[in-house]
């Protein structure tokens, strides 16, 4: 799955969770919201939470994608310097190595026209 089918789909199941939990909490719990001495319609205390939730489902996002980028990078940092440090000890072993490859392999008959 991509990162951005995910992202929507996370987006998507976070304002379905949030409508549906929302209408039932507010409702349950009898909540009203007041701004200026006047009561916000549920609708709008609902649309207020999603909004929130979304915005955290993202930053959410953001926070894995860079934790687990960072460990992927510093891991694929770490095997090219293994690599190259093995490389540099052993370099004339496999120039030497590659060069009696070269001289024993079968060689294939070059076409006659």
């Amino acid at each position: 799955m991509s990162f951005f089918k995910a992202c929507f789909l996370a987006v998507i199941a976070t304002l379905f969770l949030t409508y549906v939990l929302g209408a039932t909490l507010t409702e349950l719990l009898d909540i009203n919201v007041v701004i200026d001495d006047k009561v916000i319609e549920p609708l709008k205390v609902i649309s207020v939470s999603a909004l929130v939730a979304v915005f955290l489902v993202i930053a959410a996002i953001a926070i894995v994608v860079s934790v687990f980028g960072t460990v992927i990078f510093a891991g694929m940092l770490l095997l090219g310097g293994v690599f190259l440090f093995f490389l540099g000890i052993f370099w004339p072993f496999t120039l030497i190595l590659i060069a009696a490859w070269l001289i024993v392999r079968d060689k294939k008959p070059a076409p006659q026209y």
